[in-house]
Parts: C-alpha cells; structure tokens; sequence
C-alpha cells in the first residue's frame, strides 16, 4: 500500500479541510451583528414608542448623535469584551490542562481507569481500551489533549486570537448596527421615517441570517428565521419600553 506523502497531505488538509475567514469568526460576526442591530434599533424605537412629536422636537440630529454614539460605545464595548472572553477562556483552558497533565504523571491508576470508562462509554472494547490507554500513556501530552476534550469537555482555544475575534465583533457591530439609522441620514424624522427604519432593521436582520445560511449550510428558513425571530422580539421590547414611558 502506498504511503501519503507530506507534500501531498499538506495539499489535501488545504484543499478539503481549510476553513475560511467567514466560518473562522461566523460566531463573533452573528453575535456582533445582531447586537449591532438590536441596540441601534432600540434607540430608534424608544424615540418613536415615546411618541414621534417628541423625536421631531429634538430633532434628526440628536437621534444620530443618540446612535452613533451608542453604537460606537457598544460596539468598543462588545470588541473589548470578546477580547477579555478569549483571553479568560485561554487562560482557564491551560490551568485546567496543566492539572491534567500533572494528573497523569502523578495518578496514573486514576487517569488509566478514567480513560477505561470513556473510551468502553464510546463502544469500544475492554482489549482495545487498554491497548488504547497503554499508547496514550507513552504520550501524556496528547493524553492530557483527549482527557480534556472527552473528560471535561472543553475545546482547545489556543489555536484562535482574542485580539482578532474582539476586533471581528467590533466590525460586525458596526456594520449591521448602523443600517436602522440610515432612514435619519436621509430624511427628517417622521412617522414614515421610522417605518423605512424598520424596513432596515428587518433586512439587516435577514441579510445576518443569509450569511449564515451562506456559511453554514444549514436550512435556510431556520437561519434567517432564527436570526429574525431574536432580533424581533428584542427590537419589540425596545419599542414597549419606549411606549411604556411615553
């Protein structure tokens, strides 16, 4: 049997297994973009829930500045954060393997009998698990890398940048949340503006969730129905809220 040739595995992990931009922060783009929309719209909504002669008194100016300044902040805000979730989540993930790793050093028995059970959990037979485990235990490195997938559950993040994954939420907040307050930019505020900014709102939402049918291949009713679906209901109580105090 011929053997795989580096060259041409490296050209075949390429080819099939590579992953582009769009999957590599699809998490950080959707999460971004939809608060992006709900929270610019949700300015929007509380002008026109507390009453649209209120909104014409202070003007389409204030409502930009009301959103723009908004929107930058909560987009800082949200980048920033997902830097600090990527840092922490990195941070958690090598204490919690470095006790792994000291855990198969030091209590082989108890690691040799946790890998028996996961491993027997997963169909596989008594003779073939401890053949298995013998392996592993030559490599306490990869071992500790299964027993923290398969044991504890969690994925390696090393591989990911926080740096870049805040600033792809930051660039997806302010994208998809600038799109309810481009009606302002055009027009002064009025009852009609507002219903073109919901128009906006509902197709900045739809556009969100055909990106990620695009990436996903998943159903496309369920991705854009999603996507919608929570948009809606938050941009829902924004508008309740600012009926509430009108």
């Amino acid at each position: 049997m011929a053997e795989t040739s580096p060259t041409s595995l490296a050209i075949h992990k390429s080819s099939e297994h590579q992953i582009g931009k769009l999957q590599e922060f699809m998490k950080q783009i959707v999460f971004g973009g939809n608060d992006g929309i709900v929270t610019t719209f949700a300015i929007v909504a509380g002008f026109a829930g507390a009453g649209m002669e209120g909104t014409a008194q202070i003007g389409g100016i204030a409502v930009l500045l009301f959103g723009i300044a908004n929107l930058l902040a909560d987009a800082t805000a949200m980048g920033l954060g997902e830097f600090l979730s990527g840092r922490s989540e990195r941070d958690v993930y090598t204490a919690t393997r470095d006790k792994e790793l000291y855990e198969i050093q030091h209590n082989p028995a108890m690691e040799r009998a946790e890998m028996y059970e996961i491993l027997g959990e997963r169909g596989v037979s008594e003779d073939d698990a401890k053949q298995l485990t013998a392996i592993f235990e030559r490599h306490p490195e990869f071992m500790a890398d299964f027993m923290m997938q398969y044991e504890i559950g969690m994925a390696d993040p090393t591989g990911e940048s926080p740096a870049m994954n805040g600033f792809a939420t930051f660039i997806a907040f302010i994208i998809f949340g600038v799109v309810p307050l481009l009606p302002y930019f055009l027009m002064e505020p009025s009852r009609t503006t507002f219903n073109l900014s919901v128009a906006a709102t509902f197709s900045a939402l739809v556009a969100l969730g055909l990106l990620r049918w695009k990436v996903t291949n998943e159903s496309m009713l369920r991705c854009v129905g999603e996507t919608v679906l929570v948009g809606g209901i938050c941009a829902i109580v924004a508008f309740g809220v600012g009926l509430a105090f009108r």
